[in-house]
Formats: structure tokens, sequence, C-alpha cells
């Protein structure tokens, strides 16, 4: 197996991963998130736990996807790979805000039972972690998506339909994040979770593409065949240098 179709195959579990682990840290979050300030009922520590360790294998996931992609990318396009690998820290670093203010939320309910100011401090903790839910999960992926279909849809690593369904997902979740924003409709809600769909996909067709094929072989090494194209035959390294 070529070193780009590992590269391929690895990115394609990383992104299955980061879809798995999300969808598992929403459910496990909810029955924290949604009860009442200091209450904690039967297994939602666990739950909040279980969700947390999820989160993080999502943020590990995420730093991978763009490490994993960046050499292959940066073939194509270096500013486009500088700029998705930026932006997917971003997205890790606030999903491990989001993480750090759930796991403070439990402390809380279990430690300072009838303290006074609790019940805000929880409810300011659950707000910041929904703030971290829509500027992650929708803001930081949106432009992470665009900017990676685009480089895709240009170098065609992969099919260009599938590099439509970022170009489409991407703004689309931004677009969703405003409205959410501006409260026109709840994240967690239909018409949020059908706006979410495309870049879903996007991420899965991707995924599987990648684990089942890998990039297009022609156009993965594309970038360095005009370089080697102006080495003249028999010359050295020292010819070069020349």
């Amino acid at each position: 197996m070529s070193s780009d179709r590992r590269t391929a195959a690895a990115a394609g579990v990383l992104f299955l991963v980061t879809e798995i682990a999300a969808i598992g840290g929403l459910a496990l979050y909810r029955p924290v998130l949604d009860g009442a300030a200091g209450v904690l009922g039967p297994g939602d520590v666990t739950s909040a736990f279980l969700g947390a360790l999820c989160e993080l294998v999502l943020m590990v996931a995420v730093i991978g996807t763009a490490v994993v992609l960046y050499p292959v990318v940066r073939r194509q396009h270096e500013a486009m790979a500088l700029g998705y690998a930026c932006l997917r820290l971003l997205e890790a670093a606030v999903i491990t805000v989001g993480v750090l203010s759930v796991l403070t939320v439990v402390t809380l309910r279990r430690e300072a039972v009838g303290v006074a100011g609790v019940g805000g401090a929880d409810r300011a903790l659950v707000a910041l972690h929904d703030w971290t839910f829509l500027l992650g999960p929708n803001v930081a992926l949106g432009l992470n998506t665009t900017l990676l279909a685009y480089a895709m849809y240009r170098s065609r690593l992969v099919p260009r339909f599938i590099a439509l369904l970022g170009l489409v997902g991407g703004p689309l979740i931004c677009a969703s994040a405003v409205a959410v924003m501006f409260g026109a409709y709840e994240q967690v809600s239909v018409t949020g979770s059908a706006l979410a769909v495309p870049v879903f996909a996007w991420e899965v067709v991707l995924a599987v593409r990648l684990i089942a094929k890998g990039f297009d072989p022609v156009r993965a090494g594309a970038a360095d065949a005009p370089r080697t194209a102006l080495v003249p035959a028999g010359a050295t390294a020292g010819d070069l240098r020349a």
C-alpha cells in the first residue's frame, strides 16, 4: 500500500470517528445539560463522564484529520492546507472548552449543593457549553469543511460530487449557526438537524471514499509533476544547486 493510500485510509477512519464520537457525546450530555440546576439524576455523573470521553476522542480525531491530510493537500495548495489545519485546531480548542464546562457543572452539582449562587453558576456553565456547541460543530466545522471541500474540488483528489457536498454543507451549517444565534430556531431541533445533513453526508461519503479507494493517484501526484519535468535527464543534485 502506497503512502498516499495509507494516508487516505487513516483520514477516512478519523472522519468516521468524529461522527460517531460527536453523536455519542451529544446523546450522553443531554441528561445533565437539560436537568434542573443543582439536581443530578441516577446515572447522570456516569453519563456526563462518558460524554466527556466521547468529546475527547472527537477532539483527537479532529486534530488527527488535519495532521493526516496536511501533507497531501499541501502538495495541491499550501495555504489551503495550512488554513484547514488551523481551523481544525480551533474546532478542537472550542470542543475542549465545552468539555471543561460540562465537567465543571457536574462538580458543582455534586459538591456545592445548597451553596448560594450555585444555580446561577450552573446555568452560566450550561450556556457556555451551548455556545461552544454552536461555534465548534457549526461555525468552525463549516469553515474548515468549505476550505477542504474547495481544495478537493480544485485538485480533484476525490470525485467532484463529493467535494460539492462539502461546498454546500459547509456554508449551510454556518448559515444555520447564524440563524440559531439570532433565535430563529434551536440548534438541536428538526430544522437545525436538517441543515446539518449535508455536512454530515460530506464527512461520511468522503470517509467511505478514502477508505475504499483513496485519493485519485494521478491527481495526488500531479503537483510534483511540473517540478520533475524541469529536471534534465542525467542531472545531479549538484547541477541543480548550481
